[in-house]
């Protein structure tokens, strides 16, 4: 009874870390929103080519930090709450600059 005690706990705390892993599906999801919302601002004008360019070198440095969590095979909760805040700031400006006065 002892043994498969430490067996299931042996097989839960290995199922947390392979949980944890370094699948990003929200991050992802959230890249490629926001990629569709510069994209978007720019056919309709909102967001001028520079506007655009700026978001863009910004969604690739967002990208390079998920890249950077993923290298050690595990994305800790800390790494998540990184890239998340650097998507709230992403968002935000991309907010910003789609209703400001400008057009592209």
């Amino acid at each position: 009874m002892k043994k498969a005690l430490v067996v299931l706990v042996a097989a839960l705390a290995a199922g947390t870390v392979f949980a944890q892993g370094t699948a990003t599906p929200r991050i992802d999801q959230r890249e490629a929103r926001q990629e569709s919302r510069i994209e978007q601002g720019v056919n309709s004008g909102q967001l001028t080519g520079k506007e655009a360019a700026r978001m863009e070198a910004r969604q690739g440095r967002i990208e390079r930090a998920e890249a950077r969590a993923k290298r050690d095979g595990i994305v800790t909760a800390r790494e998540r709450a990184h890239i998340k805040r650097m998507q709230n700031k992403a968002s935000h400006r991309i907010h910003r600059q789609k209703h400001d006065a400008q057009r592209g």
